[in-house]
């Protein structure tokens, strides 16, 4: 199989003739994946902010997918917890989670897929030097939209939103983000050895 690694992304890689067929079971596999890790939710005390899998699914998803199978995933799966499906944190579902105090995160995670996307069809996921920054970059923006949203609902101070929607996160993110950066490269060197 010859891989182009200067616009391939990994999903690109690994499937290299993509039918509607396979789009929509990518579609359909991502939304599952991040409803899955969306269960993996623990309370913060004070808190109306869980911690969750869904910023390392997003992180994940964005870069394997890329800019517009990543967005479009991440759209789907909003769509679909708006609508009825259980898919948000703790089972979770309908326009007031996305109007909610977390509704933020889940619009930034939108914005996330599709610029970790966008870099990792610029190879930005395929060398350590260069995840580490689009991890961080995307959880950046996602803790963005988060905390602006947060603070704008709740009415508190921006003290009171750093400290239950952003501080509490720090360590959670650290390891998804050293999980996602060292996964991603390991994926590509497995794929451009097997070419």
């Amino acid at each position: 199989m010859s891989v182009n690694h200067s616009t391939a992304t990994l999903r690109r890689a690994i499937i290299s003739r993509e039918s509607l067929t396979s789009q929509l079971a990518l579609v359909l596999g991502g939304v599952l994946f991040l409803a899955a890790m969306a269960q993996i939710s623990i309370p913060i005390p004070g808190s109306p902010v869980p911690v969750t899998g869904q910023t390392l699914a997003v992180l994940l998803l964005g870069t394997s997918y890329g800019f517009s199978l990543g967005f479009t995933t991440v759209a789907a799966y909003l769509a679909l917890g708006v609508a009825g499906a259980p898919f948000f944190a703790h089972g979770s579902h309908g326009v007031h989670v996305v109007t909610g105090a977390t509704g933020g995160y889940l619009i930034g995670m939108l914005a996330t897929s599709a610029l970790v996307g966008g870099l990792a069809g610029r190879k930005w996921d395929q060398r350590i030097t260069t995840v580490i920054p689009t991890m961080i970059i995307g959880n950046t923006l996602t803790f963005t939209f988060g905390l602006i949203w947060l603070h704008h609902v709740v009415g508190q101070s921006w003290s009171w939103a750093f400290s239950k929607g952003f501080t509490p996160f720090l360590l959670g993110e650290f390891i998804k983000i050293a999980i996602a950066s060292t996964a991603l490269p390991t994926l590509w060197r497995f794929v451009t050895h097997r070419s």
